[in-house]
């Protein structure tokens, strides 16, 4: 079987469902990898997925971490679990950029990806 590699630059970025915008690196059946950015002051809109597990690790930036009315700062290093059917969102607090990679298992979907109408009371910003 070849080898499949794909290259950053070559991803087209694009604004997905929770209005990150992101640049899927590596898409397959069981998993994807893509690379979000969230802009000074921006918070994505909270959602959850249905079947997908995600790991969002972050790569520069500050930010506050939503998931199932718990939050935490969160920044470079930092590596967060979001299981199948917790509702999150992340603020960018920082002055910078807030880029992560996001890994979904399976594969990231919008038809998978379930926006709620309310937004926890810090995130209305």
């Amino acid at each position: 079987m070849p080898v499949t590699c794909n290259s950053r630059e070559s991803c087209v970025p694009y604004i997905t469902k929770d209005s990150s915008a992101i640049r899927e690196i590596m898409h397959a059946a069981s998993q994807s990898l893509a690379e979000a950015t969230v802009a000074p002051g921006q918070t994505t809109v909270l959602h959850y997925h249905i079947k997908s597990e995600e790991i969002y690790y972050i790569l520069s930036g500050r930010g506050m971490m939503w998931l199932e009315g718990k939050e935490k700062a969160v920044g470079t290093g930092d590596a967060i679990l979001i299981p199948p059917h917790q509702r999150h969102s992340i603020r960018n607090t920082g002055s910078s950029d807030l880029v992560f990679l996001c890994c979904c298992a399976p594969g990231y979907s919008h038809d998978d990806t379930v926006l709620v109408e309310e937004q926890a009371g810090r995130f209305r910003r």
